[in-house]
């Protein structure tokens, strides 16, 4: 009997506990929505620092670190994602776009690879890998990357094929 109130006190104090960190999860979604960057990043530490494998609250509050360039945030945030979901395709995407503003463009095409590994039409991740292709001199599989990008929707990558792929 004290053992089936001992974990009955247990799961209580979990669920209140998780209730809790989703709770500033939401805070944090709507703030993010009414462009309360700053708040959102701040309700988004709170739910990760009560519940440290807050997957999308990691991911989310990379997305917002990013809005705020503060890339090396971001990519932290990104990579602690990948760390807890390693099949999280737009966390890969996240961290890409951050490695190509860091100019690390050999991460971004690692990244937007395993991305398209777990999510083959994510046009963005073509779009980004061209990009980071044509950095470092690699025209043909930045061509090739555009072409698919377009392929798949992406009105960016129609202006980088113009631009780059002549």
């Amino acid at each position: 009997m004290k053992n089936l109130l001992l974990a009955s006190l247990i799961m209580m104090s979990c669920s209140i506990w998780a209730q809790s960190a989703t709770g500033y999860f939401d805070k944090a979604i709507k703030k993010a929505e009414a462009g309360n960057t700053k708040g959102a990043i701040a309700d988004y530490t709170k739910a990760i620092s009560m519940n440290s494998k807050f997957v999308e609250a990691y991911q989310n509050r990379g997305v917002a670190k990013f809005k705020l360039n503060d890339l090396k945030g971001a990519q932290a945030d990104f990579s602690k994602t990948i760390e807890l979901d390693n099949m999280n395709a737009d966390a890969f995407t996240g961290r890409a776009n951050v490695n190509y503003k860091l100019q690390d463009y050999q991460g971004t095409i690692d990244d937007c690879t395993a991305s398209l590994g777990l999510n083959p039409k994510d046009y963005v991740a073509y779009n980004l890998r061209g990009l980071a292709y044509n950095k470092i001199g690699d025209k043909k599989n930045s061509c090739k990357d555009f072409s698919k990008a377009i392929e798949l929707g992406s009105q960016s990558a129609i202006k980088n094929k113009a631009t780059f792929c002549k």
